[in-house]
């Protein structure tokens, strides 16, 4: 009986050992490859390298239902009240654009929140730094549903503001 007993504590062991390097893995996902969701609309937001760019903080990617992708990036602003300010685009031509072409395809624009394990609100932090537990875009179902990426073409559930750290990615 002993030996059951043992082995099942072994078992107990190992299972609370797999969790912890579970949520430990998960706490320290950096920014560039973690991923979010968006419970209500089902929505994610998936995060990649953005490599050299000399002013874009941060790349993302917003995939909403009926596979409508929105394209993400953040850029900080200069001066003594910086923030990410983030842009979501839908369908922007490429190469060389004009400022009235990429506003044009622009569906959200606004500064990029976000909220840590005990509750405070800070910004969407660069590359390099852990994933934060949620990110808060505000106005975002209302700018979007407002937008050409809404609709019999596009997509049909809205997305809330918040979404929470779901995962990282390999």
């Amino acid at each position: 009986m002993t030996a059951r007993l043992l082995g099942a504590a072994r078992l107990v062991m190992l299972a609370a050992s797999a969790a912890l390097a579970a949520a430990d893995a998960h706490a320290a996902c950096p920014i560039q490859l973690a991923v979010y969701g968006e419970t209500k609309s089902g929505a994610e937001i998936d995060f990649t390298p953005t490599g050299t760019s000399a002013t874009i903080t941060n790349s993302f990617r917003m995939i909403l239902d009926n596979n409508t992708v929105l394209d993400g990036i953040a850029m900080w602003t200069e001066g003594s009240a910086s923030r990410p300010h983030g842009s979501l685009m839908y369908k922007c031509p490429t190469g060389d654009v004009t400022g009235e072409e990429l506003a044009a395809c622009t569906v959200w624009e606004g500064v990029i929140y976000s909220e840590d394990e005990k509750g405070g609100v800070g910004l969407l932090p660069a590359e390099g730094v852990d994933a934060p537990k949620s990110l808060i875009f505000p106005d975002l179902g209302p700018s979007l549903q407002m937008s050409a990426a809404y609709g019999p073409a596009g997509f049909s559930n809205v997305p809330w503001d918040v979404f929470t750290l779901k995962g990282c990615q390999e």
